[in-house]
């Protein structure tokens, strides 16, 4: 035949591959994981590093990368939540721990990075330089402005940085004696550019924010400055420009308080945490949410492995929702309870008909690679949520420790005894994720185990990106809003993957080798 026909041949025989929905064809394949397939190369005319990871995770909060870390107790605190943010992603805050802490928490992340910052930590002159290292300790910042009265509104009288209380012994010498009185200030009505030059031309650290009468309206931070160049796809609240930071609650009553006093922090997305989210309990807590927060907290509910499962809480006014079901590492709730679905399937099973009512959806376990956080979003998923992925490394709670020679830290699932028991009932978020606060006999549904030493998520997580648009390149898909648009039309086309194919698709027959992920 002419070579020059060979399009038109192609538009006869049909297109190679497989559609989305032939391929989760439940009939004859059953459920799928993300091992079971394989996305098909496309046409590429765009480089890799131009291709935008953009995507919702609720109707109303937008991130520069489809990445989240998971509310466990070993992987995310402040830390993980304020790195993850920088790095263009959020963290979801665990709930195993008292409301007062998870509080604390929220707010670490929000006081970190801001435009204007426009609940300070004010202090009076009659203050000790005590205070001042208390309020370092627990915020991590010393530069404290000084106002007659003590509190935002007061007139500005001077400034307390780490310079002034250095090398002072007594802790219990007043601010008044130590602050800074010639004080570079801007007048209230400044844009932040404006602020951000002041800043750089005074060489200062802090810059107060003044109105007509010298009283003290917010703040701005040389810190964020360099951040802001340091880390330019940091998820940011539009308007406050503080970092954007979720958290998980349980259904109870009680959770209810936590909630109210984690808005009060300034959350930003609230994680309804349920093992099995199709419940009268989580029902009745996102229409709370709904009633009492409209507007100033969005709610992701799961987790949800169904149709059937994500209909209740579309209905009820969930912004997002989580799929899986016992597909995380450490997760053994298919095994012990027999419910539960593979992730691959309820994937695309769940976010095909969130999409329909515009609810976008994150893949919740069985995250071991980038390859699998390609074929979730290839799935219809909007975000993925991580855990073993991001254990272990340097920003996860706990402390490393040795074993036959490896540096590895604690790594556990919220259903492990050993989560379970970490608080009581009330400060369990472990126990009521899995409805068994007052059970006499504690059935583990996640074990307790230990990962290897990653690193820091700095490196790690810009590799994931990296490796992400890669893959999208790959598939022949410019930006991520526009992979789900073409596996719908079937134009990402998929094939199944038999065992022996996924022998050959790994390193095999080789005496030796190293495997090295990034540099």
């Amino acid at each position: 035949m002419d070579p020059q026909l060979a399009i038109q041949e192609l538009e006869k025989m049909g297109r190679d591959g497989l559609s989305a929905s032939e391929l989760i064809d439940l009939k004859n394949t059953g459920g799928l994981t993300y091992n079971d397939f394989l996305v098909l190369p496309g046409y590429i005319d765009f480089p890799a590093d131009g291709v935008s990871l953009e995507t919702k995770i609720t109707r109303n909060i937008a991130l520069k990368t489809p990445l989240m870390s998971s509310p466990m107790d070993t992987v995310t605190e402040s830390e993980m939540a304020i790195t993850m943010a920088l790095l263009g992603g959020i963290g979801i805050l665990h709930n195993n721990c008292t409301p007062d802490e998870q509080a604390a928490m929220v707010r670490k992340v929000k006081k970190f990075e801001n435009g204007f910052i426009t609940d300070p930590v004010v202090l009076s002159a009659q203050h000790k330089i005590r205070d001042v290292l208390e309020i370092k300790h627990r915020l991590g910042f010393a530069g404290i402005p000084i106002t007659d009265n003590g509190k935002l509104g007061g007139k500005l009288i001077g400034i307390v940085a780490n310079r002034d209380i250095g090398f002072r012994e007594d802790v219990d010498t007043e601010l008044s004696e130590v602050m800074t009185t010639d004080v570079v200030t801007a007048r209230h009505g400044v844009t932040l550019a404006e602020a951000n030059q002041i800043l750089r031309d005074s060489k200062k650290g802090k810059l107060p924010i003044v109105d007509a009468e010298g009283n003290l309206v917010s703040l701005v931070a040389r810190s964020d400055l360099l951040k802001n160049r340091d880390y330019p796809w940091a998820s940011k609240h539009p308007q406050t420009k503080q970092l954007l930071v979720g958290a998980a609650i349980g259904t109870r009553p009680a959770d209810r308080q936590r909630l109210a006093k984690l808005v009060e922090a300034g959350l930003d997305v609230v994680i309804i945490d349920s093992s099995q989210g199709n419940s009268s309990f989580q029902i009745e807590m996102i229409k709370h949410i709904k009633e009492t927060y409209a507007g100033r907290i969005d709610v992701l509910a799961g987790n949800v492995v169904t149709r059937d499962q994500a209909a209740n809480l579309i209905a009820a006014g969930a912004d997002g929702l989580r799929i899986g079901m016992g597909s995380g590492s450490i997760c053994i709730t298919q095994e012990v309870m027999a419910v539960g679905r593979p992730q691959g399937t309820g994937v695309y099973q769940v976010s095909k008909f969130a999409r329909r009512f515009g609810v976008p959806t994150v893949a919740d376990g069985g995250i071991s690679n980038v390859g699998h956080i390609a074929k979730a979003l290839a799935l219809g998923a909007s975000c993925v949520m991580m855990g073993s992925l991001l254990a272990g490394t340097s920003e996860a709670p706990g402390e490393y420790f040795f074993l036959d020679g490896k540096r590895l830290k604690k790594y556990r699932g919220m259903g492990s005894l050993d989560a379970m028991e970490k608080n009581d009932s009330d400060n369990s978020g472990s126990q009521a994720r899995y409805f068994s606060e007052s059970d006499k006999v504690k059935v583990a549904q996640g074990v307790t185990g230990a990962v290897v030493d990653k690193g820091s998520i700095k490196q790690f997580i810009p590799y994931l990106i990296t490796g992400l648009q890669h893959s999208l390149q790959d598939m022949g898909v410019p930006r991520l809003s526009e992979l789900w648009p073409m596996v719908d039309a079937g134009q990402v086309r998929f094939e199944h993957r038999s065992a022996a194919a996924q022998i050959e698709g790994g390193v095999h027959n080789l005496f030796s080798y190293e495997k090295r992920l990034y540099k």
